[in-house]
């Protein structure tokens, strides 16, 4: 059973930056590959970014790609979302999620078994 926590969200201004981090806890949590996705008001959740648990390959969204970066630290249990430039359309509750299996592309939130609670970003001036 693992267990997933993310923190970092907030209010910043358009341009701006933050970084989210997904404290992963639980049964050999570095055996798991681990997205993010995010879900804005009236939307379905959407697959932002994944990491692989192998070789830490990265996959992002056309939406986000060049201007966030995912990463581990598989010493700290953690895996960080670094924002850059973000944008008032980058608004929403943002989650952490793990899965046994290192897919090739950006897979939906079924194919996750585990996840956090959320973290909230809101890019507004």
């Amino acid at each position: 059973q693992l267990q997933l926590v993310e923190s970092g969200g907030g209010l910043v201004q358009p341009g701006g930056s933050l970084r989210l981090s997904c404290v992963v806890s639980g049964f050999t949590s570095d055996y798991y590959a681990i997205g993010w996705f995010r879900q804005a008001p009236g939307k379905e959740r959407e697959a932002v970014s994944c990491i692989s648990s192998s070789d830490g390959r990265t996959i992002y969204a056309d939406s986000v790609q060049g201007r966030f970066t995912i990463s581990r630290d598989n010493a700290k249990n953690t895996v960080y979302l670094q924002m850059h430039s973000l944008k008032p359309e980058d608004t929403a509750i943002y989650f952490c999620a793990a899965t046994i299996v290192d897919y090739e592309t950006l897979v939906g939130e079924d194919h996750y078994d585990y996840w956090g609670q959320g973290t909230q970003v809101t890019v507004s001036s």
